[in-house]
């Protein structure tokens, strides 16, 4: 059975992106995966300090909830992670948790010295976001920094859900086809982890 983590990165707890999130989640456990949820407005994660003490063995050297986030999402199959877009990236509480990640890529590049571009993913990763503009670009930075920071995770983006137009607190609900779009990719993404999961040993 496939597990997933799902990460809320919007402010608010009610956005468009966590009520998309949230479908998508329902279509995953219908299709029979183990959803466990993270909404990073709750979590208390301080900004990277950069004093690289994690070059002595790749952890962090601030303690707080970060920890606890990084151990559920390196134990997961999948991660669906949903954004709202500011300023043409992620919301500030997911960069926290990006950022110090930091510790992750200095495990993986300097000190098991996985050589750049050679790695096996050992997971995948359901993208969702949403912004209020129509801007042709509008995700282009976002998709960028996902793909780097699901580099650290051993994750590639596997799918993404980008919307437009969409800004105030339940937009979203004006657009059911969303809804049921991100219903059935949560559904998907679930089949595709179980595809993907090496078969259970019988005991």
């Amino acid at each position: 059975m496939s597990r997933i983590v799902a990460v809320y990165g919007s402010p608010r707890r009610k956005g468009n992106t966590a009520l998309l999130l949230d479908r998508a989640v329902e279509g995953a456990e219908q299709a029979g995966a183990i959803v466990e949820k993270i909404v990073l407005r709750d979590k208390k994660i301080a900004p990277c300090l950069e004093i690289y003490g994690c070059k002595e063995g790749g952890e962090c050297a601030i303690k707080d909830e970060f920890q606890e986030v990084r151990d559920r999402l390196l134990a997961a199959d999948g991660l669906m992670v949903a954004t709202p877009i500011f300023f043409y990236t992620v919301s500030a509480h997911l960069k926290l948790l990006m950022d110090r990640c930091q510790s992750l890529w200095v495990k993986k590049y300097w000190i098991d010295q996985v050589p750049f571009g050679q790695w096996v993913p050992k997971r995948k990763a359901l993208v969702i976001s949403a912004g209020a503009t129509k801007g042709k670009k509008l995700f282009d930075g976002m998709l960028l920094t996902m793909k780097y920071f699901f580099d650290v995770l051993d994750a590639e983006i596997y799918d993404s859900l980008l919307y437009r137009g969409l800004d105030l607190e339940g937009d979203v609900l004006g657009f059911p086809e969303y809804l049921e779009e991100a219903y059935r990719a949560g559904q998907t993404f679930a089949e595709a982890l179980r595809e993907n999961r090496p078969a259970e040993v019988e005991k």
